[in-house]
């Protein structure tokens, strides 16, 4: 990354970094922000990623992506747009890699149900299990749980897509329940660089729903080309490249979807950050709203391209049919380890079986929540005597 010396004024500088919740020993090699960029990749949940689908369950196709190659755009993504913006490139990885950690098997249907199944502990959230991962449920290191991430990479984590205050939406229980020994300042916004992460997320996934979505037959060229953003640059490469194959044009597509969002991004974020009262990274977590931004033209031009990949990849029958079977495995799941501990691996048994309902309720979701796609049908096929196919 840059030297200290050339980040910009409202960059996070990690000589002022709140630290570590647990002491520990400087690094002779590498900065803070590094650190907690490499614990994030070496963390076991890190590498589970690979097995938990973006849209397409993973034995789809061996082209889909998944959390874990999505994670990636989006760190190489975020890192791009810090290094022209020159905030901490680290900081931004190391909140891109870590954004996903707490979602469960099967995207947001596994989401749903477990949500549903603890409804009486709490609920179930994947920002906040995210944040459980790296302070708790990661156990590698021999003097504490979780990872010990510095407060800059715990805030940007949880708050990356904006300040959370309860009298705008509930927050969930375990980011509260972290806050009140370990202060997130969940009211304010995050970092440039945490903002940064949030805004990759976008547009990876956005560009990447394209291409996954087109291959997966939800959609033609010329349904996408009925959409402006997707129109205007189909109509650019038919014109330089006439019978292009469509394999070419769909990747095409996407990088120019990809340069595009991010040089609105960085017009918009450049224009917000002219405007802070003062050029600080205090300055940008007081402020009344996000620095790293879309403009709006650019944000309508999304929202219509979003409701199409809404309509046509995410509601898709065949998406729907496999994500409300998944949705079910994961609900027999957490009733058989809830009503018999024993199922559980002996390291989880235990907790499952205290005294508190609500937490080991939250122990067995913790469980279920660590497993990839296919060690969950796994456990299924175990457990029970039929399994969906998921196909």
């Amino acid at each position: 990354m840059a030297s200290l010396g050339l980040l910009a004024p409202y960059a996070q500088d990690v000589r002022s970094s709140r630290g570590r919740r647990i002491a520990e020993d400087a690094s002779p090699i590498r900065r803070p922000y590094a650190r907690d960029r490499d614990r994030i990749l070496h963390a076991t949940a890190f590498r589970r990623l690979n097995h938990r689908p973006q849209v397409f369950i993973y034995h789809e196709g061996d082209h889909f992506r998944s959390r874990l190659t999505h994670s990636l755009e989006v760190a190489q993504i975020a890192r791009s747009i810090a290094r022209a913006l020159r905030v901490d490139e680290d900081l931004t990885e190391a909140v891109a890699l870590a954004h996903d950690l707490g979602h469960p098997p099967f995207g947001h249907a596994g989401e749903r149900a477990l949500d549903a199944a603890i409804a009486d502990a709490g609920g179930f959230d994947h920002n906040a299990q995210s944040l459980r991962v790296v302070t708790k449920l990661e156990r590698i290191y021999a003097d504490f749980d979780g990872l010990n991430l510095t407060w800059e990479t715990l805030e940007g984590l949880v708050k990356h897509n904006g300040p959370l205050r309860a009298e705008e939406a509930p927050i969930a229980e375990p980011i509260l329940d972290y806050c009140a020994t370990h202060d997130l300042e969940l009211d304010s916004f995050a970092s440039v660089e945490a903002q940064i992460a949030a805004l990759a997320d976008d547009i990876a996934y956005t560009a990447h729903d394209v291409d996954d979505g087109y291959r997966a037959g939800c959609f033609t060229f010329s349904e996408l080309g009925r959409i402006p953003l997707a129109g205007r640059y189909l109509d650019e490469l038919d014109a330089a490249y006439p019978g292009l194959e469509p394999a070419r044009r769909l990747y095409e597509l996407k990088r120019r979807l990809i340069t595009a969002m991010v040089n609105d991004v960085l017009e918009e974020t450049r224009k917000r950050l002219e405007h802070l009262p003062s050029q600080s990274a205090d300055s940008v977590r007081a402020a009344k709203q996000a620095m790293v931004a879309f403009s709006g033209p650019m944000r309508t031009e999304l929202d219509a391209l979003h409701k199409f990949l809404f309509g046509r990849v995410y509601r898709h029958p065949r998406v729907m049919r496999i994500m409300g079977d998944a949705e079910d495995i994961v609900v027999e799941l957490f009733e058989r380890y809830a009503r018999d501990p024993g199922a559980l691996p002996p390291e989880w048994r235990e907790e499952a079986r205290g005294g508190d309902p609500r937490a080991s309720a939250r122990h067995v979701a913790d469980f279920i929540a660590g497993q990839t796609d296919r060690y969950a049908i796994a456990e299924h096929r175990r457990l029970f005597d039929a399994t969906p196919e998921l196909r």
